[in-house]
């Protein structure tokens, strides 16, 4: 039988330790061909280059997997990969494993969920990991089998068009992971403060900090998951559609 077809693609950069583990414990899996960014694309959300040229460069990073690095956003990596790439539609698309959480409206802001986003709008089985831990020498090897687990799931059972997993896992201070918990997002936002400083010619210039803050108390979220030593799996869809107010809105008064 013909072994899944899976690709690979990420945000910070096809030499990250997160995406290294995460194509090790796909290749339990399936065949893999990996297309990522060739530097951090953090926080690209699902941008895409159009004025710029895109570089695409065959390395060899992984053994035995075929593997490109793209000067482009991770949804450029998707997009190149389907065009110029993959010899068939792949069976599932995985990105990550990102170094920080993706959870709670931080998956609006992600090139990690934004390139599985890109596959699943293409119609791949689609999921975003993501581990709580920032550190480049974060410890990914109890969250390997949790991972595997949910990508065997999602290749074996049936995820509508449309509709994608952003898992997020925990860094639990004992180092246990309880267990798995499908939840919804966290009602969360980021409080931005924005540091005025001034360069060396005088010039003013800002540095956005901020603080996340979770309105959400609810034990069915994915911060309550994390907080908790549980991996978060959050089905989430890329049409942001509010289909519950269209009535409502088409009672306004708009064409009076």
């Amino acid at each position: 039988m013909t072994k899944p077809l899976i690709l690979i693609s990420n945000d910070d950069g096809i030499t990250s330790p997160g995406i290294s583990a995460l194509v090790e414990t796909m290749l339990e899996l399936g065949e893999v061909i990996v297309v990522a960014p060739d530097k951090p694309q953090s926080a690209m959300g699902h941008a895409i280059t159009i004025n710029q040229p895109i570089r695409l460069t065959k390395v060899e990073l992984f053994q035995g997997v075929e593997s490109w690095q793209c000067s482009g956003t991770p949804v450029d990596c998707v997009k190149i990969a389907i065009d110029k790439i993959l010899p068939r539609k792949p069976d599932l698309m995985v990105s990550g494993i990102n170094h920080g959480s993706n959870s709670s409206i931080n998956v609006i802001y992600s090139g990690t969920m934004s390139a599985a986003m890109e596959g699943a709008i293409d119609g791949m089985k689609a999921i975003g990991f993501s581990l709580c831990d920032y550190s480049w020498e974060a410890d990914f090897i109890p969250a390997k089998p949790f991972i595997k687990k949910i990508a065997e799931n999602v290749l074996t059972n049936d995820l509508p068009y449309g509709t994608l997993l952003n898992v997020n896992i925990p860094k639990p201070d004992d180092g246990v992971i309880k267990g798995i918990k499908v939840c919804r997002q966290a009602q969360a936002k980021w409080k931005e403060d924005f540091d005025q400083r001034t360069d060396p010619f005088g010039r003013t210039y800002y540095w956005m900090t901020g603080k996340f803050v979770n309105m959400d108390h609810g034990q069915d979220t994915d911060e309550w998951a994390l907080q908790n030593g549980y991996i978060s799996v959050v089905p989430t869809m890329f049409d942001l559609t509010d289909h519950q107010r269209i009535g409502a809105i088409n009672n306004w008064d708009l064409n009076g």
